[in-house]
């Protein structure tokens, strides 16, 4: 299912590259097969990198993550659907939570567009619109709504099989199986629920692309879009019981829930059906906002979101 073989990062000048280093040592030592690259060995891999001597952004080396690679989203949901169906679970579309059921300050189910479904316990795990269901049962979460947009090439050949990020210039880019170039970038920083993206960040999401490699110049793009992704402040997931008895939460995972969510989703499948935390979900409980005991991750993924 991975398309793409590795993910390169591309390191920008020395003391990122002393950070690169750092990365490196720190995946390597928990098990994670992980390269730090000189110049000479990015330029051998992706020869039409912008190279040239009066570059905005010099190339000094980079990760490289061999076992890292694009997977079909698509073709992921799908597959957990099916599963899901042969173990008996009911997915119902077009269904909008209108409500949550709540008797004697309890959440007992959900008053649906399709009717009531009540349960003994309720999980929400709903992504970019967290803090509308959130505020639907009568609390506020600690998240901010973002988009985050991409856009994709007409189809050329292919040039190059890996996925390339630069966290100077802002963007990452990485060859579809169609030959399309997969562009996208940083959080448009403006809390928004619209997925329409907008221009301002797709121009700065592209003058990165160009730096990176001028001879895509000449591309079209296909289409652009965007999603809505729910951040927390110390850019780390939410998980356990909300503030209402009875509704359990899964939800904070900004943009590395994709990634993220076969762990996350053991995890949550454990809190559901005991009504307690994990040993690996219990830090990330609501009640860390509270304590002070927070899990900073925004730099885990090397770049801005």
């Amino acid at each position: 299912m991975l398309s793409q073989r590795g993910m390169m990062q591309i390191v920008s000048s020395p003391g990122e590259m002393e950070m690169a280093a750092r990365m490196v040592n720190a995946m390597q030592v928990n098990g994670v097969q992980a390269e730090l690259l000189d110049r000479a060995e990015v330029q051998r891999r992706v020869p039409i990198f912008n190279f040239a001597p009066d570059a905005r952004y010099p190339v000094y080396g980079a990760i490289l993550q061999q076992r890292a690679g694009v997977a079909r989203h698509d073709a992921v949901a799908w597959g957990y659907a099916r599963a899901a169906d042969r173990f008996g679970i009911d997915i119902i579309q077009q269904c909008e939570v209108q409500a949550f059921l709540i008797e004697g300050g309890r959440c007992v189910g959900v008053a649906t567009s399709r009717g009531e479904i009540r349960a003994d316990r309720v999980g929400m795990a709903v992504a970019g619109n967290s803090g509308a269901l959130a505020a639907k049962a009568g609390f506020r979460l600690p998240i901010t709504s973002y988009t985050l947009q991409a856009c994709v090439s007409e189809p050329v050949k292919p040039i190059f099989d890996t996925v390339l990020v630069s966290p100077m210039t802002g963007t990452y880019v990485s060859q579809s199986d169609k030959g399309e170039m997969v562009i996208g970038g940083d959080l448009d920083r403006v809390p928004s629920y619209g997925q329409r993206g907008n221009l301002p960040q797709l121009e700065t999401v592209l003058s990165g692309l160009l730096e990176m490699f001028p001879v895509f110049r000449q591309l079209r793009l296909l289409r652009q879009w965007g999603g809505t992704v729910d951040v927390t402040p110390d850019s780390s997931p939410i998980l356990g019981e909300s503030p209402l008895a009875g509704l359990f939460v899964n939800g904070g995972w900004g943009t590395g829930g994709f990634k993220g969510i076969p762990a996350g989703g053991t995890v949550f499948a454990h809190i559901l059906a005991t009504g307690s935390h994990h040993q690996i979900s219990r830090p990330f409980d609501l009640s860390r906002f509270r304590s002070g005991h927070m899990i900073d991750e925004a730099a885990g993924a090397g770049i801005a979101h």
